[in-house]
């Protein structure tokens, strides 16, 4: 996963040019940019978007994500870079806003990426403060300089938005949400999808096991608010309850675990389920 990229490796706190070419803005783009491809390239995972099938999408497919992703290229290492001059929340959404664009002209107006144009990008302009003060980063550190730094602007500006998936979720269900989420500095990536990730890493030493696991982990747990804009409650609870049963039958550590994945798959898919867009890979 993106988040497990940053190792917290040593480098000169000096200027971007200076650093180490493992910690660049560019490096830490291409740490974004690979993990949404894991991500988008990674089967199967109920609902979602793969190179098999589209899942319980009708408006895009795997070619979709790939045009998105070569958009969106240029996105992450300039907010990482924006990130070393210690922006304001203001600054990074200006950036968010012209990367949204990109995306939208290359996908004929569909939203492939807007989630994690947010997330992620939140995390690189985090990673680019960290690379730049103190010469590392780790998933943790960046995690919580989101929140210390742009915490409350965040959470300002998620009650004047009224029109977005998640605000109308927010409105009918109370469910925080993304924003919440990232003011609070993910704390559902850090407490459960991260430990899950690496433990199931440590045991299978496999990033795809590792990844599907995670994936579970956190459905199992997560107040989605996709699955509560698709599905309402009675939706999430289906997923949350799959999800939980896959686990306790073993998860990805048993011999069927593909074929109880692909079954919840099909499941989703005629319900039309899907979870938010996250690099979890």
């Amino acid at each position: 996963m993106f988040a497990e990229s940053l190792r917290p490796e040593h480098v000169t706190d000096q200027a971007a040019r200076q650093m180490s070419p493992a910690l660049t803005p560019e490096a830490i783009g291409r740490l974004a940019i690979g993990a949404l491809y894991r991500e988008v390239a990674l089967a199967p995972k109920p609902g979602l978007v793969s190179p098999v099938d589209s899942g319980s999408h009708t408006d895009m497919d795997f070619s979709t994500f790939v045009r998105s992703l070569q958009a969106l290229r240029g996105y992450f290492p300039a907010i990482a870079r924006l990130g070393m001059q210690t922006p304001t929340y203001a600054q990074l959404q200006y950036c968010g806003m012209d990367a949204e664009q990109r995306m939208l002209q290359a996908t004929n107006g569909v939203n492939t990426h807007r989630g994690a144009i947010f997330n992620l990008g939140l995390l690189c302009a985090a990673a680019g403060i960290d690379i730049a003060l103190a010469g590392s980063c780790s998933a943790e550190s960046v995690s919580q300089r989101v929140a210390d730094l742009w915490g409350p602007a965040i959470m300002v500006t998620a009650k004047t938005t009224q029109d977005s998936h998640g605000a109308v979720v927010q409105r009918r269900y109370g469910s925080g949400g993304a924003r919440a989420e990232a003011a609070a500095g993910f704390p559902s990536a850090i407490r459960i999808g991260l430990p899950a990730y690496r433990a199931a890493l440590a045991q299978t030493q496999c990033t795809q096991l590792a990844a599907v696991q995670c994936f579970f982990t956190l459905m199992a747990e997560l107040e989605d608010t996709n699955l509560l804009w698709r599905g309402g409650r009675q939706g999430l609870a289906f997923a949350r309850e799959a999800a939980t049963t896959f686990l306790d039958r073993g998860g990805v550590y048993v011999q069927d675990w593909q074929s109880q994945a692909q079954t919840l798959h099909t499941q989703f898919v005629a319900r039309r389920l899907s979870l938010a867009d996250r690099p979890i890979c």
